[in-house]
């Protein structure tokens, strides 16, 4: 069972790899069983070619990024909207910083109109867009945030998160930043939290959020980069 749990994750490690630079049209699966040092009959074995392959990645990403973003959302009865928001941006950014590669490949593939790309939508990203919906939802029902258009929000929440980890080249080469370091993790949440104080809280709540105290999280987080 270790040996078939190895083989499986040196197949996942060769096609991130491979998909993040060749893209996944133009990648084989020969390609991806030599890169991993296995027959090529075990990806079909194992996935059911590299379609199969494609689609376990995205489920293994976005079951955990479920996981960790419904960990946070789960204090929504108890702790201030606002609160529970920024856990989530903790979170969210902690988890693809630790999965940058597969961030970056899930990202991208999810941009395209494909079957595969339509069923994550509907099984995962609906419930991602509930968990930051409801969210802001709460915090106007409890005069925490503004009157906003919940849809526009969302996409500006969705944008400042999945940026630094869909154009990691652009990160790097151009503005100098290694969107993967803990450094960059920990001064992007801060901005993120401002962007929550500034944008989306009423200005008599804004002095509520300790914006210091929050930016402390993610230096007790280890780091697997």
């Amino acid at each position: 069972m270790k040996d078939v749990k190895k083989t499986k994750q040196k197949v996942f490690d060769a096609a991130v790899s491979i998909f993040n630079s060749k893209g996944y049209n133009g990648t084989s699966v020969r390609e991806i069983a030599e890169k991993a040092n296995v027959n090529i009959a075990l990806i079909s074995y194992y996935f059911k070619g590299k379609k199969g392959l494609l689609e376990e990645l995205f489920i293994s990403f976005l079951e955990q990024y479920l996981v960790v973003v419904g960990d946070a959302f789960k204090k929504v009865d108890v702790l201030p909207a606002k609160s529970v928001l920024c856990n989530m941006v903790t979170a969210v950014l902690k988890f693809q910083s630790e999965n940058h590669q597969l961030a970056r490949l899930v990202h991208r593939e999810i941009t395209l109109d494909t079957m595969l790309v339509r069923e994550i939508m509907s099984t995962y990203l609906t419930k991602e867009k509930y968990f930051f919906q409801t969210v802001l939802e709460v915090g106007m029902k409890q005069k925490e945030f503004r009157k906003l258009p919940l849809m526009i929000t969302i996409m500006q929440l969705k944008a400042l998160l999945t940026m630094p980890y869909l154009q990691p080249q652009y990160m790097i080469e151009v503005l100098h930043l290694n969107p993967a370091e803990p450094y960059f993790v920990a001064k992007y949440q801060k901005e993120i939290y401002r962007w929550i104080e500034e944008d989306l809280s009423l200005p008599s709540e804004r002095p509520s959020l300790s914006v210091v105290n929050y930016s402390q999280q993610i230096a007790n987080f280890p780091s697997k980069v």
